[in-house]
């Protein structure tokens, strides 16, 4: 098989996938006879093929995707008019600390956050696939350490936790959330292995990729931001469903740890 035919085989498995596509996935397509080199050479000319149309393929932590260009969102909204639910506050604050300080225990988010956390706050972001516990911590308790999935890279069009944004602002000393998240190391020692390879890692290494994150300014701008990103998520994915009210639990001041 030529070159071209190869592209046209791999651009037609793109387009009718359901779910990123590994590059495992992609070699399945030709029998192995095709190796890793060569199809990232053919899903770069592909890259390439589709500039500057209203449709992009982007490497994501999963695979590769063919999604739509975020300028694209407001005509495609209007096929589907229903705008997504919006999370809570305590939602995202939750959701912004795990994905900037993982792995996290629900002590740590608390002390950070000043309230107690609900646990339907934690099912909420497990169900809707962007939490995972991903093992305990050896103190009392054994209390889950929590980090985000390679299903909220995908949704947020991240191949890596590298790929978050920045926080910008000035560093406030008071702000706990600043104390809690300064001075951290690289969130992914290993992001040097290519997006592919990195797909196809065993599940039992999911918990060596989340490390520590890099300094957060201020807890308003890491809700925003993961905000932000959240939302234009929803152009390439399906709205999840309507979340629950927020229990009133977790807007009760948190009792003191003993």
């Amino acid at each position: 098989m030529n070159s071209q035919d190869a592209k046209r085989v791999l651009e037609t498995a793109l387009i009718c996938a359901s779910q990123p596509l590994p590059l495992r996935e992609m070699r399945v397509l030709f029998a192995d006879e095709i190796g890793p080199d060569t199809l990232r050479s053919l899903l770069d000319e592909l890259t390439r093929d589709w500039e500057g149309r209203g449709v992009e393929l982007v490497a994501l932590s999963t695979g590769w995707r063919l999604q739509s260009r975020p300028e694209m969102r407001e005509y495609l909204d209007r096929l589907n008019p229903e705008k997504p639910p919006k999370y809570s506050r305590a939602v995202m604050e939750t959701l912004a600390i795990i994905a900037y300080r993982q792995p996290v225990t629900r002590g740590d988010i608390e002390d950070i956050r000043g309230v107690t956390v609900a646990s339907q706050i934690i099912k909420q972001l497990e169900d809707r696939g962007w939490v995972e516990a991903i093992g305990y911590r050896e103190s009392p308790g054994r209390p889950a350490l929590f980090a985000t999935t390679r299903q909220f890279l995908d949704d947020l069009g991240l191949a890596s936790l590298e790929q978050l944004p920045m926080l910008s602002g000035a560093a406030n000393d008071d702000n706990p959330l600043t104390h809690a998240l300064e001075a951290q190391a690289s969130l992914l020692d290993a992001a040097e292995a290519p997006v592919a390879d990195a797909a196809d890692a065993p599940a039992a290494d999911a918990a060596e990729e989340h490390a520590a994150s890099p300094e957060v300014a201020s807890a308003p701008d890491a809700i925003e931001t993961v905000e932000a990103s959240a939302a234009s998520a929803d152009a390439t994915i399906a709205p999840p469903p309507p979340l629950p009210e927020e229990p009133a639990a977790d807007a009760a001041p948190m009792e003191p740890h003993e």
